[in-house]
């Protein structure tokens, strides 16, 4: 199961494990800026963090999700509200984008979303099976494991399903995520063996998701 999750982080992750010191914060003087109440730092903020904000929700949401931009939106809204809080503990992408998971995850709850069919190819994975040189059928499964995982992100513990989003979902090293939740790492080590355990369960008892993510025993 640990070997399935890990095959689902993004190829060409730019947030590979890695246990060294947090590099210097591009977006710092901005953030900066933003809290002394400057408008054009933060539409500058926004723009800059857009990118991956929306990553991170299509990544937890799916990315033909018909709330998509809704939740960006809102993704957006708490980031702000959330900058008064920062202390730096991470880089200013990590921490906008786990504000994004946050938001996105409740979504899911709130709306009780679940995907009950493969979606059609948006943009940006068509983008990806052109590098990747999958075949359609081997995109409609990938596609079908993502959506499954993500129905499955619903069923854990807020911390646990945080944690999971950032690690296998956006690809952040245990570190990465520690930092970005504020978290010690070994806690965010024990909540991702929790949360494995947890759905390693949920797919034996269930012959559909055994089959959707191809789980051999």
């Amino acid at each position: 199961m640990l070997r399935l999750l890990r095959s689902q982080r993004p190829k060409g992750s730019p947030h590979e494990p890695s246990s060294g010191a947090e590099p210097a914060d591009p977006l710092k003087s901005l953030v900066a800026a933003t809290l002394r109440g400057d408008r054009a730092a933060e539409r500058t903020l926004l723009v800059t963090l857009g990118p991956a904000l929306l990553r991170a929700v299509r990544g937890v949401l799916g990315a033909t999700h018909p709330e998509v931009e809704d939740v960006l939106q809102e993704a957006m809204t708490a980031v702000h509200t959330a900058l008064g809080d920062f202390r730096g503990e991470c880089g200013t992408r990590h921490f906008a984008c786990r504000v994004a998971v946050q938001t996105a995850l409740n979504a899911r709850k709130r709306a009780g979303y679940r995907s009950r069919h493969t979606p059609s190819l948006a943009p940006d994975e068509i983008s990806e099976l052109a590098r990747d040189e999958r075949s359609p059928a081997e995109e409609h499964a990938a596609t079908a494991r993502r959506n499954a995982l993500r129905n499955l992100l619903d069923e854990l513990p807020a911390a646990q399903a945080e944690s999971l989003a950032l690690h296998v979902v956006l690809g952040y090293s245990v570190d990465e995520t520690a930092r970005a939740m504020r978290t010690p790492r070994d806690t965010v080590r024990s909540r991702l063996r929790t949360a494995l355990a947890t759905l390693r369960a949920r797919v034996d008892t269930d012959a559909a998701l055994l089959e959707i993510l191809d789980v051999r025993s």
